[in-house]
């Protein structure tokens, strides 16, 4: 199984695993008179957090291991692993400056868990329906990095949320940032599509749904969409509907580059308008180098559309690099 699949598999939490496991992580633990057992302990606790990171309890079991051990460094990564799933917030991350981890490692981690659930539906009690809240909420969303695979499906959770609150255009305003970010969330854009769709969004529509199958070929969301199309135009119609215009999908994708790029990653350069400036090619090259491989996807996917075959081998290339770095 290659990385990619991997990858693939572990964006989803499995909860029956990740239960799994962390009942052999409290059996060990019970059990631990001896360092074996603790460390078979741990072993179990992390891969509970692996196969299930929406489990607050997986992370409990995991920190009270490592306060047991006395093991400082392992404390402040799992905790640090938490927060990156949360968005990278950097106030979150500043709390783990001269602290005493042994004492006050899980009263931290109970802390970040209380004020920002794992679990969505518990996350939209306290939020939807409160506008002080979810303006708060916005506001983050905005700000935060939320490229890590899991803070991506996180955040798409949580604005699922509102969108079944009737809140829809702040689901679309925020779905797009969160996908400028990790634009292989084929469910997120498969979701905004059928929103574009049902609003009678016919060319926003199929850009998701463009987007969705270029990361998953497989789900031709994008070509049964032409098809609905197609149908509908049959009434009557003597011309079938067409797809967007090249100039539109570039125009699309131009704008998804853009809030893909924020300020921190032209920190190489003098100034954006340097790196506007510079030839695309070169530009790919400089935003793979900051670690904006989305931004690099998004402006390669715009020289494909207009026909580039050197774009498309790129795009390719970019997908792969995003999926085997997770």
């Amino acid at each position: 199984m290659t990385n990619v699949d991997i990858n693939q598999k572990l964006q989803h939490p499995r909860r029956s695993l990740g239960n799994r496991h962390r009942s052999q992580a409290v059996k060990f633990l019970k059990i631990s008179e001896n360092s074996e057992n603790l460390n078979w302990a741990e072993q179990s606790a992390k891969q509970a957090v692996l196969y299930d990171f929406t489990n607050p309890e997986n992370w409990i079991i995991l920190t009270k291991i490592k306060i047991i051990k006395g093991d400082i460094e392992g404390i402040r990564a799992v905790l640090k692993e938490l927060f990156t799933i949360l968005g990278r917030d950097p106030e979150l991350l500043s709390q783990l400056k001269d602290i005493d981890l042994i004492k006050n490692g899980m009263d931290l981690l109970n802390a970040g868990l209380k004020v920002d659930p794992l679990d969505p539906d518990k996350w939209a009690k306290e939020v939807i329906g409160n506008d002080e809240e979810t303006q708060k909420f916005k506001n983050r969303v905005e700000k935060l990095d939320l490229r890590d695979v899991r803070a991506n499906i996180l955040f798409s959770r949580r604005i699922e949320r509102l969108r079944d609150f009737n809140n829809e255009e702040l689901f679309m305003h925020l779905s797009r940032i969160i996908l400028a970010q990790r634009p292989s969330n084929h469910e997120t854009w498969n979701e905004l599509g059928k929103l574009h769709e049902r609003r009678g969004e016919f060319d926003d529509a199929w850009f998701c749904y463009d987007q969705a199958q270029t990361y998953f070929p497989t789900i031709k969301v994008r070509d049964r969409y032409k098809k609905r199309m197609e149908a509908k135009m049959d009434g009557g119609a003597t011309i079938p509907w067409k797809e967007p215009i090249v100039k539109n999908r570039v125009d699309f994708l131009k704008k998804m580059q853009d809030m893909s790029t924020p300020k921190n990653f032209t920190g190489n350069l003098e100034d954006e308008q340097e790196l506007m400036e510079i030839d695309d090619y070169l530009k790919i090259t400089t935003l793979r180098k900051q670690g904006n491989l989305s931004g690099a996807f998004f402006l390669a996917r715009q020289l494909a559309a207009e026909g580039d075959e050197e774009a498309k081998i790129l795009v390719k290339e970019i997908m792969e690099e995003m999926n085997n770095g997770n």
